[in-house]
């Protein structure tokens, strides 16, 4: 049983309280689920509730996947340069396509779709289609890719990844490599990023073989700091020694040891997928799932207390739905740096205001079931209901239509 009505809550929470500290928030709609779509490509046919009924009967696991909503954790929705990076000055942002998992893979339309609707400016922004399913290009989007800050203040971009496709060099055995080097290069590429302000680093095949199936459950990064457990990288000398000819004297490495923190401890408490924020005032700030506890809060008191790294503070929120399925606070965002111009180009029915989190707590009570199981996912009332609310939603944005159902253009 899942409680949908509390993920979205939480996550709001955690926009708000996030916003409160003097970072913007944008929020991105949800897709639609059950994704009729993928159900119909897969030969279902019929009406729509002819649709539900023969792939509740018949393939359990097909809806199941058609219902995921994963889409919650942005962190996968796609890869962000800002334009101070890149070489035609406009911020790029690269679509995902999370081959790796049948029920993720689906939502590379709908993250096209919605990332154009909301970095609409075609002078400011390129929003890049996902790579290829096919061939070499598994791509998990920022979950796999941190930006430090150099002096001179452009970005240093460190893509991680899991294995190269062709199956040389070391690789996990037990749990897939969801990210390959040539994916994270042609992202790179598509992003329009110079080669020397990028570092590619392999992920030690033993923690993704321990549960790490993402860098940003390992390691996480911010301005000048990376936060890492020591056995995050394959080459944890050449990583960082790279990372440190980039961003300079003031490259900022805190490493946490397996005698403070085991990666099973790292996994389980999630304490690397915490979102580390630089604030307003200058001070860093770890936002941290409530999950934090025991040697991993330990470990947090340590780096707070001390006082030759700039993270000063901690925030401890409940994402605890989020959480259940393997995602802390830092899954449920994407970074996307824009300068003053940029911002002013941004859609603003996206934009998150004291006011605008007011009407989506609302639209969320109204709208969100408490409890869904198993069962539920093929009712037909179910779909009814969240049509309903995404046409209000859309409505209320501004934007257009931005689902197949309300007729909206292919990206």
């Amino acid at each position: 049983m899942s409680r949908p009505r509390a993920a979205a809550l939480q996550g709001l929470a955690k926009m708000e309280a996030v916003a409160a500290l003097g970072l913007p928030q944008g929020f991105l709609p949800p897709h639609e689920r059950p994704a009729l779509w993928a159900l119909r490509e897969a030969g279902f046919s019929g009406s729509d509730e002819a649709v539900l009924a023969a792939a509740g009967r018949d393939n359990q696991l097909l809806l199941a996947r058609c219902c995921s909503a994963s889409a919650m954790w942005t962190a996968n929705a796609a890869t962000v340069a800002p334009g101070t990076d890149t070489l035609d000055a406009r911020v790029h942002l690269v679509v995902a396509n999370l081959r790796s998992m049948p029920h993720r893979r689906i939502e590379a339309s709908q993250t096209l779709r919605t990332l154009r609707a909301v970095f609409h400016d075609m002078e400011r922004f390129d929003v890049h289609a996902a790579l290829p399913c096919d061939g070499p290009f598994g791509d998990e989007g920022a979950a796999n890719h941190t930006r430090l800050i150099a002096a001179d203040g452009t970005g240093v971009h460190l893509f991680v990844f899991g294995a190269r496709a062709d199956g040389s060099g070391a690789h996990p055995t037990r749990h897939p490599a969801r990210q390959t080097l040539e994916a994270s290069m042609r992202v790179a590429n598509d992003l329009h990023l110079p080669p020397q302000r990028c570092v590619f680093a392999q992920q030690s095949p033993a923690v993704i073989d321990a549960g790490v199936f993402h860098n940003d459950v390992i390691a996480v990064g911010s301005g000048s700091v990376l936060l890492f457990h020591a056995e995050a990288f394959l080459d944890r000398a050449g990583t960082l020694q790279a990372l440190r000819n980039g961003v300079g004297a003031a490259f900022c490495p805190i490493e946490v040891h397996g005698d403070e923190l085991t990666v099973a401890e790292a996994v389980s408490t999630y304490l690397f997928n915490s979102q580390l924020i630089t604030l307003p005032d200058g001070p860093m700030l770890l936002v941290c799932p409530s999950e934090v506890h025991a040697r991993a809060s330990a470990v947090v008191d340590r780096i707070v207390g001390d006082t030759t790294n700039p993270i000063a503070g901690v925030m401890y929120l409940d994402v605890r739905e989020s959480m259940r399925n393997g995602g802390g606070p830092a899954c449920l965002r994407l970074r996307v740096p824009l300068d003053a111009a940029a911002r002013a180009s941004v859609h603003p029915g996206f934009l998150l205001t004291p006011e605008r989190a007011s009407w989506l707590r609302a639209w969320i009570e109204r709208h969100y079931p408490d409890e869904l199981r198993a069962e539920d996912l093929a009712d037909p009332s179910l779909l009814r209901r969240s049509r309903d609310a995404l046409e209000a939603l859309t409505d209320w944005i501004g934007a257009g239509p931005l689902y197949p159902f309300q007729g909206a253009s292919p990206a």
